[in-house]
C-alpha cells in the first residue's frame, strides 16, 4: 500500500484488538503497508501494530515484509506447516464436526489440506470406514488407524500443500462413488465456488464434488468469502460448508441464499439464512 493510499484519511477510533486486526487485513488487500503508516491510521503505537502483524502472520492471515506486511495473494501460497498453525482450534472443531457425519460402512473421499487433515485425525478411532484420499495430511493421520481402510489416489506430489494431482488422480476418481466428499479450500465465494492456487487443483476438486453422493467443504470463517488466488472450482447445487462457531450470521445468510448448506460445530442441523 503506498503512502498516498493512507494520506488524507482520518485515523480510525480506538477499537478492540480483534476488530483492528480484521481491518488491518482488509487494508493489506490493497498491497504493502508500512508500520508507521498503519500506526497513524489506527491511532496506536508502532509497537502495537508490530504485535498485531506478528499475530496475524502467525495465524497465516498475512505475510510479513521488511518494515511492513502484505496479505497472502496471487502466487503467495503458504506452506502446509504454516497453515497448520493458523486457527488451529477452529480447524480442529470443524474436523470433529465433519467426522460426526461419517457412519460405519461409509466410503469417504478426503481432499488435501490442514482442516481435512484434522477430520482424518478424528476418524482414527473409527471402525468399518474406507477413506480415499489424495492428501498427505489425511494419509499420515490414518496410516496407523487399524479400523480405517485407506486408499491413496496416486499422482504427482504438489508442494507446498502436499496434494497428489495429475491425470492418474483424475482417472482413479472415476472408479469410485463415495458416500461423502470433504474438500479443503483457500477461499470460498457463494457464486463461484472454491478458490484454488492452481487450475489443476480446481479440476480435481470439481471432480471430487461431482463424484460423491454428498459434498462438504471444510473452511474456517476467515475464508468466507475470500479469493487469494485466481482459480475457481465450481460446486454442485446443495454443496455443504462446515465452518467454525465464529462465522457471522450475515455470512451464513449470504451463502444460504445461494443454496449452500452451512453447519457449525455444536449444531445438529444446517443453519438457516441469518
Amino acid at each position: 500500500m503506498s503512502q498516498n493510499s493512507l494520506n488524507g484519511q482520518a485515523p480510525v477510533p480506538r477499537m478492540a484488538t480483534r476488530r483492528r486486526r480484521d481491518l488491518l487485513v482488509t487494508l493489506l488487500r490493497s498491497g504493502e503497508a508500512g508500520i508507521d503508516e498503519l500506526a497513524a491510521r489506527f491511532a496506536v503505537s508502532a509497537s502495537t501494530i508490530r504485535r498485531d502483524l506478528a499475530a496475524l502472520a502467525s495465524a497465516g492471515r498475512i505475510m510479513r515484509t521488511y518494515g511492513g506486511a502484505v496479505e497472502p495473494g496471487h502466487g503467495s501460497e503458504l506452506t502446509l506447516r504454516a497453515k497448520e498453525r493458523a486457527h488451529w482450534a477452529e480447524k480442529d472443531a470443524i474436523g470433529a464436526a465433519a467426522a460426526e457425519l461419517a457412519g460405519r460402512g461409509d466410503v469417504l473421499l478426503l481432499d488435501a489440506g490442514t482442516t481435512v487433515g484434522r477430520l482424518a485425525w478424528h476418524l482414527r478411532q473409527r471402525d468399518g470406514i474406507t477413506v480415499v484420499t489424495n492428501g498427505l495430511s489425511a494419509l499420515l493421520n490414518l496410516a496407523d488407524a487399524p479400523g480405517v481402510e485407506v486408499i491413496v489416489l496416486g499422482g504427482r506430489l504438489r508442494r507446498p500443500n502436499e496434494a497428489l494431482l495429475g491425470p492418474e488422480v483424475q482417472q482413479a476418481l472415476g472408479r469410485y462413488r463415495p458416500d461423502l466428499a470433504f474438500l479443503g479450500a483457500d477461499g470460498l465465494d457463494p457464486g463461484r465456488g472454491l478458490n484454488c492456487p492452481s487450475p489443476e487443483q480446481a479440476v480435481i476438486k470439481e471432480l471430487m464434488a461431482v463424484t460423491a453422493r454428498a459434498t462438504w467443504v471444510l473452511a474456517d470463517h476467515w475464508k468466507l468469502p475470500a479469493e487469494p488466488f485466481a482459480y475457481w472450482a465450481a460446486m454442485p447445487a446443495g454443496t455443504g460448508i462446515i465452518t467454525d462457531a465464529g462465522c457471522p450470521p450475515a455470512t451464513i445468510g449470504t451463502f444460504s441464499a445461494q443454496g449452500w448448506r452451512v453447519r457449525r460445530p455444536g449444531r445438529a442441523h444446517a443453519d438457516a439464512a441469518g
